[in-house]
């Protein structure tokens, strides 16, 4: 398997419930993917930056994200946790990088804590397309769906992601 490099960005994927406060917060670590990981024979190298819910991102954070591939990533395969609300504005910015890199987003809508299997899924979903032959590019892996961000899209009715009709 060829290096994966994974840029945890938060999301939901990564949410926890924090019974202190009564609510759901983003985990600004990486213990979903650490309990996801435990058992897989390679290693991935992990970055945990911004850590927040992607309704709460912005342009600054997508810089930082773009940064961080551009000038941290020797790898050219790179997965990025990402919340789905805002899961196409960020793969947007990054396709618009032009980047040499093919880059996969996911993310889930349920955490991990909460419900592992969508998370998983949809990471072990991005692993698999990453190690097919691809010549970069920025894309979409959720709910067994994997296509060029711009041809997916979140159906908030159904829950869950689907080819985008054009």
């Amino acid at each position: 398997m060829g290096n994966i490099l994974i840029i945890n960005t938060g999301g939901t994927f990564n949410k926890y419930y924090d019974s202190l406060i009564g609510k759901l917060v983003v985990d600004k670590s990486s213990k979903a993917l650490d309990e996801i990981l435990h058992n897989w024979l390679c290693k991935f190298q992990i970055i945990n930056i911004i850590g927040k819910d992607s309704l709460d991102f912005n342009d600054h954070d997508r810089t930082l994200l773009y940064s961080t591939i551009a000038n941290t990533s020797k790898e050219t395969k790179i997965i990025i946790i990402h919340g789905t609300d805002t899961i196409d504005i960020s793969a947007d910015f990054i396709a618009q990088q032009n980047l040499p890199h093919t880059i996969v987003f996911t993310g889930a809508m349920v955490p991990f804590g909460i419900n592992p299997i969508e998370a998983t899924a949809n990471f072990a979903s991005a692993v698999g397309f990453l190690q097919a032959p691809q010549n970069g590019g920025v894309f979409i892996a959720m709910n067994g769906i994997i296509l060029p961000y711009n041809e997916i899209i979140k159906d908030r009715k159904k829950g869950k992601f689907i080819t985008k009709i054009v």
